[in-house]
């Protein structure tokens, strides 16, 4: 499956909690019921804003391709925002997941 495929998915097993797409940095992503995005999708991975030291956010930056979330190239990256790589789009549900949990 392509990312966006993937991203549609994870969408879709996501819809019951009020979640719905949208666009953020130009890109598709996740947004609450309150409109506030939590994950996107950048490149070929998903970006889902985990918080800077929690448990989630520590794993998911230790995935081997992951790296805090740079929408800019700028090298100014978001600390609490990590990209999943699409290596690991099984763990997409987990951490979008996560990310919807935490207050925005």
């Amino acid at each position: 499956m392509t990312p966006q495929e993937d991203f549609e998915r994870v969408a879709a097993q996501l819809a019951d909690l009020g979640v719905v797409t949208s666009k953020v940095f130009g890109k598709p992503a996740y947004k609450d019921a309150n409109g506030k995005a939590f994950a996107c999708l950048f490149r070929d991975g998903l970006a889902c804003r985990l918080i800077s030291g929690t448990e989630e956010h520590i794993e998911a930056l230790a995935l081997p391709g992951a790296a805090l979330f740079d929408p800019s190239d700028r090298h100014r990256p978001m600390k609490d925002w990590v990209v999943v790589p699409h290596t690991d789009t099984a763990r997409w549900i987990t951490y979008a997941e996560a990310a919807y949990r935490r207050p925005r």
